[in-house]
């Protein structure tokens, strides 16, 4: 099945191991973190995208992001900068790709939180630079899952 809307992602996404959601959080993610110069970020993805990681090295990335994403919140709430806005939603996305399993919300799949926050990042930039052309990150997201085969 070729994926075309958020009714499919929502349905294919939320059908995959866990594993599988976080290696295609992981892309989402890798799709926007140009709007974020946290290193923190790119370092957690690369613990999710390592099958051979360990639990220590997992459960410190969550951390981390999980950190940065309340850093980010406060420092974007002082100004409305669109910028800063941005990077809390690479950070939140980030944070949702590595959400622990006991953590996670049972009606809606990680792959599925990581991709919203994503498109949040994506709608912030857009504002920040007055872009008048829409560079629709739902549509990436779709292109990467069919890409993926999953």
């Amino acid at each position: 099945m070729v994926i075309t809307n958020d009714k499919e992602l929502k349905q294919a996404l939320k059908k995959l191991p866990i594993e599988d959601q976080r290696q295609l959080a992981a892309r989402f993610v890798e799709s926007v973190l140009y709007l974020s110069n946290e290193p923190s970020i790119k370092r957690a993805l690369d613990v999710v995208k390592n099958k051979e990681r360990t639990p220590v090295e997992f459960e410190d990335a969550y951390k981390n992001v999980k950190s940065l994403a309340v850093k980010t919140y406060t420092a974007c709430g002082e100004n409305a900068d669109w910028s800063a806005q941005a990077a809390h939603f690479v950070a939140e996305a980030a944070k949702a790709c590595l959400t622990p399993e006991d953590q996670l919300d049972p009606k809606q799949s990680l792959a599925w939180q990581s991709a919203i926050q994503a498109r949040m990042a994506k709608n912030c930039a857009m504002i920040e630079n007055e872009e008048e052309v829409i560079d629709n990150e739902a549509q990436k997201q779709y292109q990467i899952v069919n890409e993926s085969g999953s």
